[in-house]
């Protein structure tokens, strides 16, 4: 399948998990809900390696970069998200999350001494700009919390760090479905110690919304769209890959046209204009 692909099938997916998410933590509290979610990817995951024959082995040393990457990319900035979901707007959220395009420039450069395309930071701003005009009417109610806003930033900040884990897991010569499901493992294995700590009642929701939403999380929202995000990361490089976090959003709208009658404004056209336009600026550059 072609890299393309795999990119259009991560904005896809993740533009449509955000009703998914709605409707599941409309049942659960919001840390049972992430712990359900990453509980039934890794078992979906381990099972179908298990029926295929490819649950190899691993050495020590690739479990340690797999918990790493389970705690940054499937417990704990989902556990920030989430809360920050609470007390913020989901187009703040979008607005916020988008800047995981610039986290993975910047850390790329720090970390790992990647440096980006001459036009990454045009085409950010472009996309940054386009959602937060997608999102005009949120930021103009400014419904958010100092401290919402802060569990957003760290977030998205996770997310990056998680894409830099997922570079180094690549190194360690695990195959990506494989390092994938581990790396779910433990991350519900933290979500569920997590959950523990917390004192959180172990309820099973019986509203058959919050299993069909958990079911689309898990499967094509964490096996599929993150086999497919990492992917592109490993062919691309994070910065060009974190772009898929600006585009998702406008998936996410053109879903709520449908099912919440979302109205497009002279300011959301334009927004949903300059996000696929630094798309087209950030990976036209690429080709030349």
């Amino acid at each position: 399948m072609p890299i393309s692909a795999h990119y259009g099938l991560t904005v896809l997916i993740w533009g449509l998990t955000w009703t998914a998410i709605r409707l599941q933590v409309e049942s659960a509290a919001v840390d049972l809900a992430v712990f359900y979610r990453f509980l039934m990817a890794s078992a979906v995951a381990l099972v179908v390696l298990a029926l295929v024959r490819r649950l190899q082995k691993l050495t020590l040393k690739q479990h340690s970069w797999l918990v790493l990457q389970g705690l940054t990319l499937y417990s704990v900035n989902f556990l920030l998200i989430y809360r920050a979901a609470e007390s913020m707007t989901s187009g703040l959220l979008a607005v916020v999350f988008s800047l995981a395009a610039l986290f993975n420039a910047l850390n790329g450069w720090l970390w790992l001494r990647l440096k980006p395309t001459a036009r990454l930071y045009p085409a950010i701003s472009l996309g940054i700009t386009g959602v937060a005009l997608l999102f005009w009417h949120d930021l103009q109610l400014g419904n958010a919390t100092a401290t919402s806003i802060l569990f957003a930033i760290a977030g998205t900040f996770w997310f990056s760090l998680g894409n830099l884990v997922s570079i180094k897991v690549q190194t360690s010569q695990v195959p990506l479905f494989l390092a994938n499901a581990w790396a779910m493992v433990y991350g519900a294995l933290i979500l569920g110690l997590w959950c523990l700590v917390q004192g959180v009642e172990w309820v099973l929701p019986t509203v058959a919304t919050f299993w069909g939403a958990t079911v689309f999380l898990a499967v094509p929202g964490s096996i599929i769209a993150f086999y497919c995000y990492i992917t592109v990361i490993q062919t691309l490089g994070a910065d060009k890959a974190g772009y898929a976090t600006v585009l998702f959003p406008v998936v996410a709208l053109s879903v709520s046209t449908w099912l919440e009658g979302f109205e497009w404004t002279v300011t959301a056209v334009l927004g949903a204009f300059l996000a696929l336009l630094g798309n087209f600026v950030l990976f036209r550059t690429a080709r030349t």
